[in-house]
Order: C-alpha cells, then sequence, then structure tokens
C-alpha cells in the first residue's frame, strides 16, 4: 500500500478522488508542445507533470506535436524536444502524434459545424474583428455575417480550402456567444486561409485550424483521460470544454 504521507499535489488529490468513485477507469495524459522552437524551461514543467503523472498512475502518456501554424513550425523542433523527452528520462507510452494527423477529421467536423448552424465565414477585417469583439469589460457585437446561411458558409468555406481566395479574406468561426464574459467564447476563430508549406503536410492545405479548435479535438481522438494545462489557458478550458461536447458523437470532455 502507498505510504499514506507520501508527497502529493492538487492534480494527484484530483486524480485519486476520480478513481475512487469511479469518475475514471485510467490516467490517460499528453504531452501537447507546438513544434516552433527549442525546449524551454516550460516545456519541462509541463512534460514532468503529464509523463510524471502517468508514471506515478501506470498509465499512459502520449506526444502530440501541436503543429497547427506552419509559418513558425518546423521538424528540426520537434526532433529537439523528442530528444530532451528522452534525456530527462521519459518516453511517449501511448504514442507518438501530430495535430496534422487530424486534418481531414477536423476539417469534416468544421463542415458540420457549420451544417448545423453552429460556425460561419465571416469577412470581417481583423481590425474590424477586434473592434467587434468588445473588451473585458464591455461586450461584443455580432458580425454583420453571423447569420449568413449555412449554404453559403458552406460553399465558402469549401472554395476557402480549394484555394480560391487570397490570406485574410475569409475566416471560419464558431457561432456561440458574442456577449460572453469570457472573451475566448465570443465566436472564436476556427479555421484561417495560409498560404504556407506545411513540414508533414506539404502543400496539400492552404486553410489550417486554429489551436483552440484543433487542440480540445486532438484530445478526444486519442481518449485523453487528463488534460493537464498551466494556469494562463485557464480561461480557455470552457472553450476547450464547448468544442469537444459540440463536435458530433460527443457527449463529454476529458477530464
Amino acid at each position: 500500500m502507498e505510504n499514506e504521507n507520501a508527497r502529493t499535489n492538487f492534480i494527484w488529490d484530483a486524480i485519486d478522488q476520480d478513481l475512487r468513485e469511479g469518475r475514471a477507469q485510467q490516467v490517460h495524459t499528453r504531452f501537447p508542445p507546438e513544434p516552433n522552437g527549442y525546449p524551454h524551461i516550460g516545456h519541462c514543467k509541463a512534460l514532468v507533470t503529464d509523463f510524471g503523472t502517468a508514471e506515478k498512475y501506470g498509465g499512459l502518456c502520449n506526444l502530440r506535436f501541436d503543429d497547427t501554424n506552419p509559418a513558425k513550425e518546423d521538424n528540426e523542433y520537434a526532433e529537439a524536444i523528442k530528444r530532451d523527452i528522452e534525456w530527462l528520462g521519459f518516453h511517449w507510452t501511448g504514442g507518438l502524434f501530430y495535430a496534422s494527423d487530424y486534418y481531414q477529421r477536423l476539417y469534416d467536423i468544421a463542415e458540420d459545424f457549420i451544417k448545423r448552424g453552429l460556425a460561419y465565414v465571416d469577412e470581417l477585417s481583423a481590425d474590424e474583428m477586434r473592434e467587434y469583439r468588445g473588451t473585458l469589460t464591455t461586450p461584443g457585437k455580432n458580425s454583420p455575417w453571423r447569420d449568413r446561411p449555412a449554404e453559403e458558409s458552406l460553399d465558402l468555406f469549401r472554395r476557402m480550402k480549394a484555394g480560391e481566395f487570397p490570406e485574410g479574406r475569409y475566416i471560419l468561426r464558431a457561432k456561440i456567444d458574442m456577449a460572453s464574459p469570457n472573451m475566448n467564447m465570443r465566436d472564436p476563430a476556427m479555421y484561417r486561409i495560409l498560404y504556407k508549406e506545411h513540414w508533414r503536410t506539404g502543400n496539400t492545405w492552404c486553410i489550417y485550424p486554429m489551436y483552440d479548435f484543433a487542440h480540445p479535438l486532438s484530445d478526444a481522438f486519442e481518449g485523453i483521460t487528463y488534460s493537464l494545462c498551466s494556469l494562463e489557458f485557464e480561461d480557455h478550458r470552457p472553450l476547450y470544454d464547448w468544442f469537444v461536447e459540440t463536435a458530433p458523437g460527443r457527449s463529454n470532455s476529458p477530464g
């Protein structure tokens, strides 16, 4: 039996309670860096938490590169991160994955959102989007394109994918709540046009999913039970849950 006086923390306390009460049957975490630079102290803190927690409970930890921005990412950084993880004594027991593995699946979900009236193609400029978004103390305003018919948004989104428009011309946004006190819930972007060669997929795509859309769904695809993150992402959690719970075939988010 484990020593009752063994060192613990609030994460392990919560997991212990979940396991006792049957809310979780296993611990499956992931370390999800973006391959846009060499490992730093923040990476080390996160990976020790992710890999160490899985190790403590005899669970699994995936290594997943959230490679959604080809303008800044490179295989050199991914390889450096892998080397340093192993140098620190950890290994991705749950497998090695990339958000780009899921590009088609994410695209299909985006189309489903449009068809269900949960996403729309917007054409506000970047400056206009900032103006319409509001502030921490004032609500945002609906885009004039928010009620664009689903059929029209779907046609435009498919044409975005086909490379018919320049960067910045259109963007796909989730339709949530422009008056939400949480700025992240004010119709966040899901896809943007970006003519950059991806280090894994080449020029297959010219639209790329935004991190806040791809990250939670990648967790869901991989069956992650504990999506551990630092406090800087606390305000993103409601959006994380919304995307997972709203995606087709999903009713519950990971822990």
